[in-house]
């Protein structure tokens, strides 16, 4: 254990090395490689964890939570009060700067998965950090709504697959042959490849019942991937995706939407996630069009940083 403290009555905050412990938000169990350390941060009352959030501090003494991930940030249980948090706040940022750390930043999950991500916001902005990105998400809410509009699409979408010789296959990775076609498809239309390959075998591996990708065929051949994964246990987020430009259609990128919520729906999440739709920091309004056809709700994934 590196510090610990007590704050209000029942409540202790301690700071220690990260040491192999399951988390549902599955990312966190990753240990990043390198000279840095890998930090836990635990909000405890009579030792029952109530919150916690994870950083990175690496080598230039800058604490990120978390690098290379969706997000990082503070998961709360429901009965954490504002006045705990921003006591956590300033716990965090007093062992910081006794660690001699530059700069601290942190990635907050959208509000879908923990309500309280904007209070969160509101209380880091009070104790000196600074917003530095948003991302906008959009998000199908409800099991309900999910299945719903899965009723309402997937009939009229199977006999427009059928029509052009579709054939759509969902499961979980068993090989990463598709990843190269990903690549090469992202490549023939000039976009980058963002995604580390043998990071994503990795935690494939690791944990190979969250993942699933869906392959739409034609005549054998196929034509599109998606990749989707279960963040947490009760959603799924879709991050990653390519159509092969030679047979672009309209179908086929909406063909890999209604089979994501079929697969939502089959893994009984509470939300489809359908992340972000940023190009270089500007809006891709054609995407979120798109997107909007799918989804019900807006919310933000927002970055903040504080120089110490």
């Amino acid at each position: 254990m590196l510090y610990r403290k007590n704050i209000a009555d029942q409540f202790e905050v301690s700071i220690g090395h990260y040491a192999n412990e399951s988390h549902d938000y599955f990312l966190q169990t990753f240990v990043p490689e390198g000279p840095i350390q890998y930090i836990h941060v635990k909000l405890k009352k009579k030792e029952q964890v109530k919150g916690e959030i994870f950083f990175v501090v690496n080598e230039d003494k800058e604490a990120v939570s978390l690098p290379n991930s969706p997000f990082g940030g503070f998961w709360l249980g429901d009965s954490v009060t504002s006045d705990i948090i921003s006591e956590m706040i300033a716990f965090i940022l007093e062992w910081l700067k006794s660690s001699e750390v530059k700069s601290v930043s942190i990635t907050q999950a959208p509000a879908v998965y923990g309500n309280k991500s904007d209070l969160i916001g509101y209380l880091l902005f009070s104790q000196g950090f600074r917003l530095e990105r948003v991302l906008n998400h959009q998000v199908l809410s409800g099991k309900k709504k999910i299945k719903n509009n899965l009723n309402h699409l997937l009939p009229k979408y199977q006999k427009k697959a059928k029509e052009q010789q579709f054939n759509i296959v969902t499961g979980n990775i068993q090989s990463f042959s598709f990843l190269k076609e990903i690549a090469q498809w992202k490549n023939s239309r000039g976009h980058e490849v963002t995604v580390d390959e043998n990071k994503l075998i990795h935690q494939v591996s690791s944990f190979p019942e969250r993942y699933f990708v869906i392959t739409i065929l034609q005549a054998g051949v196929s034509v599109a991937h998606a990749v989707a994964v279960k963040l947490t246990s009760d959603s799924l987020y879709y991050f990653y995706s390519a159509i092969n430009p030679k047979n672009q259609m309209r179908l086929t990128g909406e063909l890999l939407m209604v089979y994501l919520l079929k697969l939502a729906m089959e893994q009984k999440v509470s939300f489809l996630d359908l992340g972000s739709s940023d190009l270089d920091g500007i809006p891709n309004h054609k995407l979120m069009y798109f997107k909007d056809k799918f989804a019900d709700t807006w919310t933000n994934k927002s970055t903040w940083i504080k120089t110490l």
